[in-house]
């Protein structure tokens, strides 16, 4: 049952009934109240000892009114405010830093609005800018007449084990490039765990030297298996060495977790952005950044803590 308010009729029949001499429990059941929010009521409303309807219903109201000032509870603590703020610049949402804290903590230091209502406050403002676009448009379907090269020995995603549909372990990836505009020569080859959301990206020149840069990302990792979609630059899969499996045509859906890691990744890349001005060790930067970040589908723990637990970080690639 949702929390209702005392009104200014119930406060008086309290007020009557508590003169009266009845309980807390009587009263509550007069008023079909529980007893605990009878109790709170006059502990909360009372002046010197004594409740007063009209003093309490006062009270109450200076109380909400107080309560709706935004960020009263960050601003009255300057190292959360320290700390919300250095986590937007380092790419959290509000949400992610809630989690965290209640993490860090053991209990909820703050609510995910309650942040927003300081973002949006005069006081928050200036961190506006490092929040995340809280909508993202369906990408086009473009242009279906080009003809795809056929990719030998492809293994549908039909026939890829449970194992890697439940996310049960770390080491399944699964992998695709990242969409640039016409004048961008080179795009980013990147590579997520399933299971971890950890995530990997290497500039490469072209798209059809995609596969290298797939190789080159996942040499130092033990990788279990790799999902593709029907890009022509996945046609030399097989040099991977591990089992690769594809999603059904126009179908990116089925591979979920880089098309979501990559709209991330539209945080710090826009999507008109070109490839040539980024230099490596910034987008090696930014896979960090984002790996270091609490996930909610993590309980807000981060991919990396998760992708280490599992000891998949520093083993290498079995053929």
């Amino acid at each position: 049952m949702s929390y209702k308010h005392f009104s200014k009729t119930e406060r008086m029949e309290l007020s009557v009934l508590l003169k009266k001499g009845y309980s807390l429990r009587e009263i509550a059941g007069v008023l079909g109240r529980d007893p605990s929010s009878v109790s709170r009521e006059i502990e909360r409303n009372s002046v010197n000892g004594e409740y007063n309807p009209h003093k309490a219903s006062h009270k109450a109201h200076v109380r909400r009114r107080g309560s709706k000032y935004q960020g009263m509870k960050i601003r009255d603590h300057p190292w959360l405010e320290q700390y919300i703020g250095e986590k937007l610049q380092a790419g959290w949402t509000p949400e992610e830093i809630a989690g965290r804290l209640e993490l860090e903590y053991g209990y909820s230091v703050i609510s995910f609005k309650a942040i927003y209502k300081w973002l949006y406050s005069q006081y928050g403002q200036r961190y506006c800018r490092y929040l995340p676009s809280m909508r993202y448009r369906p990408k086009g379907q473009g242009n279906k007449k080009v003809k795809k090269q056929i990719i030998p020995n492809r293994v549908s995603i039909e026939e890829r084990p449970r194992i890697i549909s439940v996310r049960r372990r770390c080491g399944d990836f699964e992998a695709d490039t990242l969409g640039v505009p016409k004048t961008s020569k080179g795009t980013v080859a990147g590579m997520v765990d399933r299971k971890s959301r950890y995530f990997l990206g290497k500039k490469v020149a072209r798209l059809r030297y995609a596969m290298n840069g797939f190789k080159e990302l996942s040499d130092p990792l033990s990788v279990h298996s790799c999902t593709f979609d029907n890009g022509v630059e996945n046609a030399r899969h097989e040099e991977l060495g591990v089992p690769t499996y594809f999603c059904h045509p126009y179908s990116s859906w089925e591979k979920g977790s880089i098309e979501n890691t990559f709209q991330r990744l539209r945080r710090f890349i826009p999507k008109k952005a070109r490839i040539d001005d980024y230099a490596q060790a910034r987008i090696s930067a930014i896979c960090e950044m984002m790996n270091n970040t609490p996930r909610k589908c993590l309980k807000y723990k981060t991919p990396t803590e998760i992708f280490k637990h599992q000891g998949r970080i520093t083993r290498t690639l079995h053929h």
